[in-house]
Formats: structure tokens, C-alpha cells, sequence
């Protein structure tokens, strides 16, 4: 029997293969570090003091972590489906849009927990709507969705810088971004959390979006393992023949799936629009929609891996920035390199480790026996 055949406890699959992942890639890493002239472990220490030594820092890194979260399950629920969502840029990118027009309808009207469900529903209309073409073209005329939705990035990006250059700018300014939203259109910071905790948020933008974050891990898991919908997404994911000769409904399977993952996608704006700059402005969203693959790779495609696998990410990110500060040979361009790293064994070597994995887990399993 081929071992990738072979099942294995989730704790294995979810847990052992992706650490054992991730420490191979800071191990090379560190001998990257090292040819430079650099002690990796004062690299590490200071990466992980940048990112998790203060309040700010933490702040900062949860920050990140919210964004990656929402963007990870974008690219997660897709991929239950068997569909490979490249859109979730774009998606987020469209998302900012239905946010900030919420933000900016209300924020003079009502207090932001009243705004906060309405820029949900918005953002997450907005990028489900952005899907939604390159679902139907995948479903109903076999254009292949990585294809569509890569172009709709670009159409995304393309269609926002228009908008804001020449419809929501605010008159007599030269930068290219909406008004500053009112207190009513501002998702406020948990600096109460923090604090809970001892801790000073400081200037760190680690909003409700958060919280909402959470919320949808939790939702996506009973969707995906607790629900008639869910069940037909994963059928579809591991054999669409299968699954329609079951009865099935392909195209319709193939847009729900779409439409969630472009929702979820563009939920993710809520996080930089209304939680951190409080206006919608150009290239918001900064790669997250990309670093949403590494992180649902990471993560095995499971909001708890996923959760796991974003706040690593945003370790990453934030630790980094603290990292090419302190050591000025280690340059940003180096730390895209680690982050580089950890998508490459976590995502496209994935399971380096399973053959070895699973003949050990057999002897042990026998031995037990």
C-alpha cells in the first residue's frame, strides 16, 4: 500500500507533519542567517521578541494573524470543493469596497456596533460577488478558476485604483483614498483584551475583526463537518465523478463553495479598512490574499491549523520587521526568503516527511499490537 494511502491520527497529520514542516525550514534558514555572518539563534530570538516580547509587539502580530485568518479560510473552503482559489486578493481588494461604503453611509449615524453588521454583510457580499464570475465560468464552461481568478486580480486591482483616483477621493486631496471614517464607521481596538492580560496594546491596529476572525473559524468548521453542504463540497473535492454520479449538483456545488470563499475573502478588509487606517485606501490588503494559500496549506485546509498556521504568519511578519531593524544585514528581502521557506515545505513539500512518518507510526503500531 502507498503510504500516502495509509491514514494516520490527526495529530499526525494536523500536528506532527506540519511541525516537523516548519522546523526544517527555520533550520535552513538559519544556515541562510549563518552564510551571512549572522548568529541564527539571536535571529530567532530577536524575531521572536519583535513579535511576542511586548504589548505592542503582540498587538502587531494579532494584527496580522486577523488577516491571514480570513484570507487562509477563503483559500480552505475552495479547496474542500477541489477548486484552487488564487482570487482571494482581488476578493478582499472588492470586499474593502462594500466595507467602506457601509462605513461611509453610516458613520455619521449610528454607533460602530450597529455600522460593524452591516460592513460584514458588505464586504462579504462585495467579494462573493467578485467569485462569483469566475465561478460560474469554472462550473457552467470549464474555464479553469486558478486562470479567472489570477485575471481578476488584476481587474480588481485595475477597477479599486479607478474608483479611488477618480470617484471616492476626497476633493482638493492628492492621495488616493476615501474620507477618514467617523467614530461610527471605526472598529475599535482591543486594548481591554490586552490588558486582561497585563499587556499595552500601544499604537497596534488589533481589532473586533479579531473577534469576528474567531467567530468564522468556527462557522466554516461546522460547515464544512457538520453540514449536508459541506459534505457534498468534500465529495466534490475528492472526486467530482463521484460525487455527481451520487447525485450531487456540480455547477451549483461549485458556486456556493466559490461564493463563501470570495465572502470570506472579503471579509478580510474589514481588518485594514475599518480596524487600522479608517479609510479604504490603494493595496490595503498587501498580499494577504496570497499569504491566505501558504496558511491554509500550512494549516491543512482545518480552521484550527489554520488559526495556527496565521498567527505564525504573522509571527513572521512582525518579528521580521523588528529583525532587519535590529540586524542590518538581515535585509526584508531575507525575511520574504523564510517566509519563502515556510511555504515551500509547508505547502508544496508538504509530505516530505509522511513515508518516514508512516512506517515509523506502522513499527510502533505493530509493536504495540
Amino acid at each position: 500500500m502507498s503510504t500516502a494511502s495509509v491514514p494516520l491520527p490527526n495529530w499526525i497529520s494536523y500536528g506532527l507533519l506540519p511541525l516537523l514542516n516548519v522546523v526544517t525550514a527555520f533550520l535552513i534558514s538559519g544556515l541562510v542567517v549563518w552564510s551571512i555572518g549572522e548568529s541564527p539563534l539571536a535571529a530567532l530570538r530577536l524575531l521572536i521578541e519583535g513579535a511576542l516580547g511586548r504589548g505592542d509587539a503582540i498587538g502587531f502580530t494579532l494584527f496580522y494573524t486577523t488577516s491571514f485568518i480570513f484570507t487562509g479560510l477563503s483559500v480552505a473552503v475552495a479547496f474542500h470543493a477541489g477548486l484552487f482559489n488564487i482570487g482571494s486578493e482581488g476578493q478582499a481588494y472588492i470586499g474593502g469596497l462594500g466595507a467602506a461604503l457601509v462605513a461611509l453611509a453610516l458613520d455619521r449615524y449610528v454607533p460602530w456596533y450597529v455600522t460593524m453588521p452591516f460592513a460584514v454583510i458588505g464586504a462579504a457580499v462585495f467579494g462573493a460577488a467578485w467569485a462569483f464570475i469566475p465561478a460560474w465560468l469554472q462550473a457552467k464552461r470549464g474555464s479553469h478558476v486558478v486562470i479567472t481568478t489570477i485575471m481578476f486580480n488584476f481587474i480588481a486591482a485595475a477597477l479599486m485604483v479607478y474608483l479611488l483616483v477618480n470617484v471616492l477621493i476626497v476633493p482638493g486631496k492628492m492621495a488616493p483614498e476615501t474620507r477618514t471614517f467617523l467614530p461610527g464607521g471605526q472598529l475599535p481596538k482591543l486594548d481591554w483584551l490586552m490588558a486582561l492580560f497585563g499587556l499595552k496594546l500601544g499604537p497596534a491596529p488589533f481589532n473586533v475583526s479579531f473577534i469576528i476572525a474567531l467567530v468564522m473559524c468556527l462557522l466554516v468548521w461546522v460547515l464544512i463537518w457538520r453540514t449536508k453542504l459541506g459534505y457534498e463540497m468534500r465529495t466534490l473535492g475528492v472526486s467530482p465523478s463521484a460525487a455527481v454520479y451520487a447525485g450531487i449538483p456540480y455547477a451549483r456545488t461549485v458556486i456556493i463553495a466559490m461564493l463563501i470563499s470570495g465572502g470570506l475573502a472579503g471579509m478580510m478588509a474589514l481588518n485594514p479598512v475599518m480596524g487600522a487606517s479608517a479609510r479604504l485606501q490603494v493595496e490595503f490588503v498587501g498580499g494577504a490574499g496570497f499569504v491566505g494559500i501558504a496558511v491554509s496549506l500550512m494549516g491543512r485546509s482545518h480552521p484550527l491549523g489554520i488559526l495556527f498556521s496565521a498567527l505564525l504568519f504573522g509571527i513572521l511578519y512582525q518579528g521580521g520587521a523588528d529583525l532587519s531593524f535590529e540586524m542590518p544585514n538581515i535585509t526584508r528581502e531575507m525575511i520574504v526568503v523564510i517566509q519563502g521557506l515556510v511555504i515551500l515545505f509547508a505547502g508544496a513539500l508538504e509530505y516530505m516527511y509522511r513515508p518516514a512518518v508512516v512506517r515509523i507510526y506502522q513499527r510502533l503500531a505493530k509493536g504495540v499490537s
